[in-house]
């Protein structure tokens, strides 16, 4: 049986392909697509009954009937985001789907801490002008982390994580969640509203998923209480960030810096090369005139490690399809269960 994946990414190839043979030793083939699953990719899926996804790829309604139409009886998310997926529409159509509900935590922790430090230092500042032989200093003073305050927005595996490296640096620590992390609270950490956090915080630092209740987490009333001078880090989902409220803030010449590796408007955009092309997302083309503002391509997660356990955990969920198990990464079970 041949499967489908849609989204692999060159570096990832190696690491899935790995994992499949591992599993399955020739039993099955695995076919790699570089194109995104949507309305007019889902044709090419007809006649595979396991389709692995990405996360940015569209499984509306509308192409989870093709799928269901085409033969796929399962979806295998290689992420542990799934808010691209519809899933009351899979269960509907009898779509059995999983996710990998977790992986390397301290790839998005480091990922975020290195944003941090780069927009603080102004590194890609520095780099651009030390390749043209300027080495100048002016307008590249940063300040310590050391004896500042860091707001961790979600305090799981990976926020936890992140904590642990801002105790390292010497940071007061403050934490919001819907429940507190005892690891947490043994580095000192003090949870408080959200609003304090804002209001408090020189480094804010967002580890929470995409749900309806996070969605414009940071709005503008939650900028509006920042510190002049703080510093904001995404690296978890970009519908958390309000972006246009963000602009307007950075238009007003607040926020010492942002760092963002995720973008609310992300698909169709990120993992691409648009560099000849016309950015038509004037808000993304806004926000790249900052010069205090970085922006990467939803990386954070992307090191050999963390690639490596997405690509066993993924193997592994389609192997319980075949032997007709589920378990904790089920999303949505099949119907004969």
């Amino acid at each position: 049986m041949e499967i489908v994946a849609y989204g692999v990414l060159a570096d990832e190839e190696a690491l899935l392909r790995e994992a499949f043979d591992k599993t399955f030793a020739g039993r099955h083939e695995l076919r790699c697509l570089r194109m995104f699953l949507d309305r007019d990719t889902a044709p090419t899926a007809v006649g595979h009954e396991v389709v692995l996804s990405s996360v940015n790829d569209v499984l509306d309604a509308q192409v989870l009937q093709v799928l269901a139409d085409g033969g796929t009886r399962m979806i295998a998310q290689r992420s542990t985001g799934y808010n691209n997926i519809d899933l009351p529409a899979a269960e509907k159509l009898g779509l059995t789907v999983a996710r990998v509900s977790s992986y390397s935590p301290y790839s998005v922790a480091e990922f975020a801490w290195a944003l941090a430090l780069a927009v603080n230092r102004r590194i890609v500042r520095a780099a651009h002008r030390t390749r043209e032989f300027d080495f100048r200093l002016d307008g590249l003073l940063g300040r310590d982390f050391r004896g500042r305050t860091a707001g961790v927005v979600g305090t799981g595996k990976i926020g936890a994580a992140f904590a642990r490296i801002a105790h390292g640096f010497g940071m007061r620590l403050l934490g919001w969640d819907i429940a507190e992390n005892p690891d947490c609270r043994a580095l000192g950490m003090e949870y408080v509203p959200r609003e304090q956090l804002f209001a408090e915080s020189d480094l804010v630092s967002l580890h929470v998923p995409l749900l309806p209740d996070t969605h414009h987490l940071v709005n503008a009333e939650a900028l509006a209480v920042m510190k002049d001078d703080a510093i904001l880090v995404n690296s978890s989902r970009g519908g958390l960030v309000d972006t246009d409220a963000l602009l307007a803030t950075l238009r007003a010449g607040r926020l010492g810096g942002v760092g963002l590796d995720v973008y609310e408007e992300e698909a169709g955009v990120f993992f691409l090369d648009k560099s000849l092309e016309v950015m038509t997302d004037e808000r993304l083309a806004r926000l790249m005139t900052f010069s205090n503002v970085l922006v990467t391509s939803h990386q954070a997660y992307f090191t050999r490690d963390a690639v490596g356990e997405i690509a066993d955990t993924t193997v592994s969920n389609v192997a319980d399809h075949f032997a007709g198990r589920t378990g904790d990464n089920t999303l949505v079970r099949p119907a004969r269960t």
